[in-house]
């Protein structure tokens, strides 16, 4: 079995209320420069210098969206996609932290209707009413040759029309999920609430309460992914803490300035269980059911959020929450 993913793969906790699962090492926090290794994992602490790089980088993939969107359309196939993106990457001087992981052979994940992640660009020709993923990456190199990474993605409609009304909820659900998400801990930074809403805990209890509000309001009941997570992120593309999109009892670690997460909810519009191809790479639903997936890097700084891969630094998003990003100077 292949054990290489673009996406953290771990076993993880099962969500409240499921009696089986593996209890997770607690992790422990460090700065990059040193610090008392406490447990197993840590979870790297970035200094304001360094949150500022990875913005540098997070502006790169924001790029590679903005020229994806530009150039999606009926007709073209994945492959010519890609070339869109490894553009941008070499135009910015920045590099590919997708192109060669563990041989993945694209510098973007390319994921269409019933494929959730890791799809490979290749000849797949798009057409109106895909429901198409870009999961995007890129790093750049500091003075000391240090990398320095970003990771975002969104989901689009090619032609700008849904097939169904299940495919819209099923994309518009997912931005929303990630946005509470980002809200949640954003608050959590600013040092409202208490308890688990202090910790990683925040980000999957806020996807939890939108899909089930989604499926009181519309009877429509998403699936959310557990078998693929969001991460840390820094010197590495992938590193501690796992980011879980659904609820567990465990806790998690305490949200803090310098801590610098992905973000990335992924829904489906029927059962969460799914298959990896014969490529070792594209894993799809195994209802056949759309899904979407939504992602950005977020930064906790000092009272707050930056997102990183957000043109705005969140703004937009953060906007119906009634928060502002903290972008630092």
């Amino acid at each position: 079995m292949r054990t290489a993913r673009l996406r953290v793969f771990r076993p993880v906790p099962a969500p409240v209320g499921t009696p089986e699962g593996t209890p997770r090492q607690s992790h422990s926090v460090h700065a990059t420069t040193g610090g008392s290794v406490l447990s197993r994992e840590q979870i790297q602490i970035k200094t304001p210098q360094q949150v500022r790089l990875m913005r540098r980088a997070g502006l790169v993939v924001a790029d590679i969206h903005a020229a994806l969107r530009e150039a999606v359309r009926a007709g073209i196939t994945t492959a010519e996609l890609d070339a869109v993106s490894a553009g941008v990457i070499e135009a910015a001087g920045a590099h590919s932290n997708f192109l060669g992981y563990y041989d993945y052979p694209a510098t973007v994940c390319i994921s269409v209707n019933d494929e959730v992640v890791h799809g490979i660009p290749g000849e797949r020709v798009l057409t109106d009413g895909d429901l198409v993923t870009f999961d995007c990456g890129a790093y750049i190199l500091d003075d000391d040759g240090t990398q320095w990474h970003g990771d975002a993605a969104f989901t689009a409609v090619v032609g700008g029309t849904y097939r169904s009304e299940t495919d819209r909820l099923v994309d518009t659900t997912t931005r929303e999920a990630l946005w509470a998400a980002i809200a949640a801990v954003a608050r959590a930074a600013a040092g409202e609430g208490s308890g688990r809403e202090l910790r990683l805990n925040a980000v999957g209890d806020a996807v939890e309460a939108v899909v089930a509000d989604v499926a009181e309001r519309e009877g429509l009941e998403l699936g959310i992914l557990q078998e693929y997570v969001g991460h840390g992120i820094g010197t590495s593309m992938h590193m501690a803490p796992d980011v879980l999109n659904y609820s567990v009892k465990r806790r998690g670690p305490r949200l803090r300035p310098g801590m610098v997460l992905a973000i990335e909810p992924m829904l489906t519009a029927g059962s969460p269980a799914t298959r990896e191809l014969d490529d070792g790479w594209t894993v799809v639903t195994q209802d056949g059911s759309h899904a979407a997936q939504w992602e950005h890097t977020v930064a906790i700084v000092p009272g707050g959020v930056w997102v990183l891969t957000a043109p705005d630094g969140g703004a937009e998003g953060l906007a119906p929450y009634g928060i502002e990003p903290k972008a630092l100077g």
